[in-house]
């Protein structure tokens, strides 16, 4: 029998079409990119253990592997992975040192991250990022800095994403005259991209290091803002005691001072909660606490922004600067979260300086529940009895002190990097003989 045409293209029509399964790559990084991190790594065995000779296995596999390592916290399988890489000869892949690097710099692996870097043979801007990141996320801004400059030495020219981090660096160590040339050195390059990322780790490096005008220079500057910009300025402002300024930067983030719909254009920049942590210690500092209460209200009430611990904290400093202990207590009592030693400590130290004697014995109860080994704390408490003239208690209360509070220490900068030290401490490699 002939077929129609009509007929041929409905007989073909009925075929079932079969699709091909999609590449393993692009399965991992569609997982991926769903943030299904466990189902990555599964699949990724699943491949290793289907295919022995690793044929469906290359260094792209691997990267969202070591990707889904990272966002995990999964440090045993990263160093799986990198026994893999190894194994399979990838060691020469940058993006998958990288990824090492970071891999181990999340779990605070330290030792292993740097290893991973110098065993990489001819390491690229993005390793030398890497490692420098990994030591400024793990809070070794001072190593982080030297790395920076044995960058430097070894004629490795710093991109955007490098600068920013070191001006992290400088921030957290105070190092004001490294930050100083890192700034001249992205000026003098005319072909460099300076995107915000740059300029709010130039703002927030200059007013952490206490150059509170020069912060407000490269703010001026900039023709885009957001609200990091903008957040970083306000509290550079009031960390400094420059209340004003900060309360009338925030005013500025909002020119009509209109509190309408988020989607209307009456608001030129919407505050988030670190703002507010800005506005509320240039209120604490400047004894505005009327406007600090107002401000902390309107928080919640007015822009949706839920208040966190350290916005609590901020308003017991406010209360307890402005000599209200009492309204402090009740405020810290009625909290909504718990509250911390911190907290209770903040109003301890208020009462040791108003002479309290009886919330501070309140006080002292709570903190003795959540930090009873604290020595500051015994050290407030016998301050308060000393004032109050009552020795015998201060005696008590000394003898309870069962070890020496650490001592503080001050950093100094020196040439290209920063030295710390203490009082009497005479074993710096930097200290001349007398």
């Amino acid at each position: 029998m002939v077929r129609s045409p009509m007929s041929t293209w409905l007989h073909k029509a009925e075929i079932p079409i079969t699709l091909k399964p999609p590449k393993p790559n692009e399965t991992l990084r569609k997982h991926l990119e769903c943030n299904r991190h466990t189902k990555v790594l599964l699949l990724f065995r699943s491949f290793l253990r289907k295919r022995p000779t690793f044929n469906s296995i290359d260094s792209f596999s691997l990267l969202y592997a070591l990707k889904a390592c990272i966002r995990k916290h999964s440090p045993t399988h990263g160093k799986q992975l990198h026994t893999l890489i190894i194994k399979l000869g990838y060691q020469a892949i940058v993006q998958l040192q990288a990824s090492l690097l970071k891999t181990y710099a999340e779990h605070g692996n330290l030792r292993d991250a740097h290893q991973v870097f110098d065993e990489i043979p001819s390491k690229s801007i993005i390793c030398w990022t890497s490692l420098i990141s990994a030591y400024v996320d793990n809070h070794k801004p001072g190593k982080a800095l030297q790395l920076f400059r044995l960058m430097q030495m070894s004629n490795v020219e710093p991109d955007q994403v490098t600068l920013t981090v070191a001006l992290s660096a400088c921030a957290e160590t105070g190092a004001l005259e490294i930050g100083d040339r890192i700034h001249a050195f992205v000026r003098s390059k005319q072909e460099m991209i300076r995107d915000l990322c740059l300029d709010n780790a130039l703002i927030n490096m200059y007013a952490k290091c206490g150059d509170v005008v020069t912060a407000r220079k490269v703010f001026d500057s900039m023709r885009n803002k957001d609200v990091t910009t903008w957040t970083s300025m306000i509290v550079g402002y009031a960390v400094h005691g420059q209340a004003r300024e900060a309360l009338q930067l925030f005013s500025d983030m909002n020119p009509r001072g209109e509190k309408d719909d988020w989607n209307s254009q009456s608001y030129a920049m919407k505050p988030n909660d670190v703002t507010f942590l800005g506005v509320l210690m240039a209120c604490s500092h400047a004894g505005l606490v009327e406007e600090g209460k107002s401000h902390f209200r309107s928080m919640s009430e007015d822009y949706g922004i839920e208040p966190r611990e350290a916005h609590f904290g901020c308003m017991v400093d406010l209360l307890c600067r402005g000599g209200n202990l009492r309204e402090a207590f009740d405020f810290i009592m009625e909290m909504p979260v718990p509250p911390n030693a911190v907290v209770w400590r903040t109003l301890l130290g208020a009462c040791s300086v108003h002479g309290e004697l009886k919330l501070a014995a309140e006080v002292r109860v709570k903190l003795l529940k959540l930090d009873p080994g604290y020595v500051g704390d015994s050290v407030s408490m016998s301050n308060i009895y000393a004032n109050k003239g009552m020795w015998n208690k201060k005696i008590v209360v000394r003898n309870q002190i069962k070890q020496s509070r650490a001592p503080g220490c001050s950093s100094i900068e020196v040439g290209s990097g920063v030295s710390k030290f203490v009082t009497s401490y005479d074993n710096h490699p930097l200290m001349t003989d007398k």
